[in-house]
């Protein structure tokens, strides 16, 4: 569970999920990764740690967002099967059991979809244009890419890694793979409503976010499909264009002077090479080396026994995955 700026009363909120987790009957343990803001919170996850809750709590170096802690949240499950949960309700706690049923049945990651879905008319304007544009750039039609109530297996994790904002598209990005994605409606919380407001660059933001989804998705293996293309266009009308001035020039002697067509075609020329040599090359060279950068620095953790007492330890040099339980479910994080 990433905590940042968005928190709902976060002990009633996990004291919700817990009972949620005891009702399916497995071990489990929530792991909590506070980032940014959510640091404040340091103090009361420390008393329920004391108290014998079955949490671990992650407290980042700084703010790194989303994506950062939910990668550190899945460095340290040792499960088989991990839970993802945000910080402020979005579905009913009791409905998580209904999720992690239906995981066995031939799938490796389902998505929850509030249903049914309550808003106003400019919130389901700015969801339907969300996922439509999704749609229209990567080919997959998702309905509530938003919530953060999702359960994976471990390869999943394993296979991906997030950097920016694309905790988002977790879902296409596991579906890019060939694991097998599927949405499951679940009662939204009577809880889940946004009290702030959504500024003009967080619409901008989306839609670059969507644009990457849409190249990771579609053309990271591929990108010379896309960007060769627009380069090769681009670059051919300037050479077209520059070689019929050229023949004016020669045989009918046209005087380029002046004229702005050339600068115009020579402009042509020179960005569909780039287009064509640069384009995709940087997200290309962020995403083939994520694996190996990690977008966050941990700076203590914080675990919860059954003794009553809460230990602070620094994190180990042979990393969280060294020691994995069966079997066992991870609540780690969740996109807002």
């Amino acid at each position: 569970m990433p905590v940042g700026a968005r928190v709902d009363d976060l002990p009633v909120l996990l004291a919700e999920y817990d009972e949620a987790f005891k009702a399916i009957g497995q071990p489990y343990e929530i792991i909590v990764v506070l980032d940014g803001e959510g640091q404040r919170w340091l103090e009361p996850l420390r008393s329920a740690c004391a108290n014998g809750l079955r949490l671990r709590v992650i407290e980042l170096a700084r703010r790194f967002g989303e994506a950062a802690a939910l990668a550190a949240g899945f460095d340290a499950a040792r499960g088989d099967v991990i839970v993802t949960l945000p910080a402020y309700y979005q579905v009913e706690p009791g409905e998580i059991a209904k999720l992690v049923a239906e995981l066995g049945d031939g799938n490796d990651m389902l998505i929850a979809v509030r249903w049914p879905r309550v808003g106003g008319a400019f919130d389901r304007l700015r969801r339907g244009t969300f996922h439509r544009l999704f749609f229209a750039t990567s080919g997959m039609r998702y309905r509530d890419l938003g919530c953060g109530v999702r359960v994976l297996k471990r390869p999943i994790v394993e296979e991906i890694t997030l950097y920016g904002d694309q905790h988002r598209f977790l879902p296409a990005l596991a579906a890019r793979r060939g694991f097998r994605v599927r949405e499951i409606e679940l009662a939204q919380s009577r809880h889940d409503f946004f009290r702030g407001r959504y500024r003009l660059r967080d619409y901008l933001h989306g839609f670059l976010d969507v644009l990457t989804a849409f190249f990771l998705v579609r053309f990271t293996k591929k990108p010379l499909r896309f960007f060769g293309t627009i380069g090769f266009v681009a670059a051919s009308l300037g050479g077209l264009y520059t070689a019929v001035l050229l023949v004016q020039r020669v045989f009918f002697s046209v005087p380029l002077a002046d004229r702005p067509a050339l600068l115009l075609g020579s402009l042509l020329i020179v960005l569909g090479v780039q287009t064509f040599a640069l384009g995709l090359i940087g997200e290309l060279i962020i995403f083939t080396h994520a694996s190996s950068m990690k977008e966050y620095a941990v700076r203590s953790v914080i675990e919860g026994g059954t003794t009553g007492e809460a230990n602070a330890t620094e994190p180990s040099d042979e990393g969280p995955k060294s020691a994995r339980t069966p079997n066992a479910l991870r609540d780690v994080a969740g996109s807002s």
